[in-house]
């Protein structure tokens, strides 16, 4: 076990906690020939909010006594996560408010508004803070961090058990990194039930901190390049999720802002399958060889991309 990692045994409970709000997703092979390995699509753009962030944002709140509910819930977001929260905050019926940076996308903000979640926009720096600081001046509730939570983890590690009990025999696994609650929560299970698979971790080269982060063997700043992909890469790893990692994965991949525009293609041609654009990323690095023959699996994180992008995206193919 890692310190600051979620034990198999904290999944499995999770697994339990989350039943009802998050679904058990399909694990289908991408229909195409023309790989370096057998690729597999973990279809997590098939949740109700379409991205996993369900998972972790249910376990979060399952594990807060009625007193904090009562509150409501806060979280820093782009969109996903905050998405999680809100769906939740709704069946539960507490308020939920989400902190946005100016930067994101409509198509996101506008569904976690349809969720009734209250969307308060700042500047990219007002927003990482509130990641750093786990809070927001002036903003009463619960704050859920999206990715260096405990419960969250937990809940994104029940992924790596649907994953071992549709296919147990897989070599390698490619997880989206934006944070690291993903790859981390997926990585802590396997690393316990599954030492010896492989554990990548995707991200775009327009905004690769986790890449600069390895290279270097300390967490570094980037200046990060805006692109359709945008739920992985940010300006730096935090430092306790770049420990995590350091101990769960066996490295950071990296694709190009076109490879992944390539990826979401193919996966919507051969499979039928929207993806967003972190959801893409780890095919990407699958198709061009980074994470070697045999088996291997890659999240699909979501499928929350502007319907315009999408369509410029797939008219350029």
């Amino acid at each position: 076990m890692i310190a600051g990692c979620p034990t198999v045994a904290q999944v499995h409970e999770a697994r339990k906690a989350i039943a009802g709000a998050a679904v058990r997703t399909p694990l289908v092979r991408l229909n195409t020939t023309d790989s370096p390995a057998e690729i597999y699509l973990k279809l997590e753009n098939l949740q109700p909010i379409g991205s996993f962030k369900i998972r972790g944002a249910a376990n979060a709140m399952a594990h807060m006594t009625a007193d904090q509910l009562e509150r409501g819930v806060v979280t820093a977001s782009a969109g996903n996560m905050a998405q999680g929260v809100a769906w939740r905050a709704r069946e539960l019926r507490i308020p939920c408010t989400v902190i946005a940076p100016d930067t994101a996308p409509q198509t996101k903000i506008s569904a976690i508004e349809r969720l009734g979640g209250r969307v308060l926009k700042v500047s990219f720096d007002e927003w990482w803070r509130a990641f750093e600081e786990r809070c927001y001046p002036g903003v009463e509730g619960i704050f859920i961090h999206a990715f260096d939570d405990l419960n969250v983890m937990a809940g994104n590690g029940t992924i790596a058990l649907e994953i071992l009990e549709d296919m147990p025999d897989f070599d390698t696994i490619v997880i989206p990194w934006g944070g690291g609650g993903l790859a981390c929560g997926i990585a802590s299970v396997l690393r316990e039930l599954k030492p010896k698979c492989k554990i990548f971790a995707a991200e775009v080269a327009s905004a690769a901190p986790l890449l600069a982060s390895w290279e270097a063997g300390s967490p570094q700043m980037i200046e990060p390049q805006r692109s359709f992909v945008d739920g992985v890469g940010g300006k730096s790893v935090f430092p306790q999720m770049f420990e995590r990692a350091r101990h769960l994965i066996d490295g950071p991949l990296v694709a190009t802002v076109n490879d992944v525009a390539a990826a979401l293609r193919l996966i919507a041609e051969r499979n039928r399958v929207i993806a967003e654009g972190a959801g893409a990323t780890p095919v990407a690095c699958a198709l061009a060889g980074g994470a070697g023959t045999g088996k291997v699996v890659c999240v699909v994180s979501g499928g929350n991309i502007d319907i315009a992008k999408l369509v410029e995206i797939l008219a350029a193919g």
